[in-house]
């Protein structure tokens, strides 16, 4: 098996897509580091298997503090060979109505972070010549959907870094470099997400509650990696409808979402300026979710 004694290091695995990484990796056969804000559930997910998994907490953003995590991870069993930068947060915010500061904030978190991370997880793959580097980008990534202008933004950047980086490294340095394109997964992202003015939602959203469970995502991203993906679609009925447009038809997909960005714009104007909004359920009937489905 393709994980099976390899030491697999997971960021954001106290909760949602990275825990259910970190579960999916001990099944088959990886050693896990476990990353995250919360120490108390990464030491639960520990006490699974405390002699294969090595508990790690940071901040992700805490630059300074990376290169001495990196030195302890590295010396755990003298490696790293897969990294999955998985930590990030979301975003459920109109352009017009969103402070600067989320945007950095979010830069900071989906891009910067893992960037940083790599960087110094890289020259010790390269020096091996082996390893596998992936990270979860979204169909934000490749979608640019209301509410999401930070979000999205990060998350192209992380498209194009990481595309970039493989270029570099897959042959002249033997390193593997997979991009995973979630949906909707049934998470807390949406309640985590940030508002206009950078405080947390507080609720999820109907697509959210209705995607795919995160043990699904997990193991499709793992099988994606093992088969030798570089881009690993995680998405089901109109995401991933989404991403098919995005390629054979951009401009019907750029006009099914300028209609959404008018049904949002009309509650705004109703509601206000910082009012809190839904992004539209797509897995309901409806002309917004049946054009999508015809066209793809």
């Amino acid at each position: 098996m393709y994980f099976e004694n390899k030491t697999a290091w997971v960021t954001g695995a106290s909760s949602g897509i990275g825990e259910a990484l970190a579960l999916a990796l001990l099944e088959r056969g990886a050693r896990v580091i476990a990353s995250g804000r919360r120490p108390e559930p990464l030491a639960a997910l520990a006490a699974r298997a405390p002699e294969r998994v090595l508990v790690l907490p940071f901040e992700a953003t805490d630059y300074d503090a990376l290169p001495a995590i990196v030195e302890r991870a590295a010396a755990w069993h003298g490696r790293v060979d897969v990294l999955i930068n998985n930590a990030g947060i979301a975003q459920r915010s109109l352009a017009i109505d969103t402070d600067l500061a989320v945007y950095r904030r979010l830069i900071e978190v989906d891009y910067l972070a893992p960037v940083a991370l790599t960087q110094l997880v890289l020259p010790r793959m390269a020096e091996r010549r082996a390893g596998h580097i992936a990270v979860i980008g979204s169909v934000a990534g490749k979608v640019g959907a209301p509410l999401r202008t930070g979000y999205s933004g990060a998350k192209h950047a992380v498209q194009g870094y990481f595309d970039a980086l493989r270029a570099e490294v897959e042959q002249a340095y033997g390193i593997r470099v997979s991009v995973a394109l979630p949906g909707s997964v049934r998470t807390s992202v949406s309640i985590n997400a940030l508002g206009a003015d950078g405080s947390a939602r507080g609720r999820s959203d109907a697509n959210i509650d209705q995607g795919m469970e995160p043990a699904v995502a997990a193991g499709l991203l793992l099988d994606g990696m093992a088969s030798g993906q570089r881009e690993i679609e995680i998405a089901a009925g109109l995401e991933a409808a989404a991403l098919q447009l995005r390629r054979h038809d951009p401009n019907r997909l750029f006009d099914m979402a300028a209609q959404e960005g008018a049904r949002l714009a009309a509650q705004r104007e109703q509601q206000g300026a910082g009012a809190s909004f839904d992004p539209a359920d797509v897995r309901a009937a409806g002309t917004y979710g049946q054009d999508a489905l015809k066209a793809a």
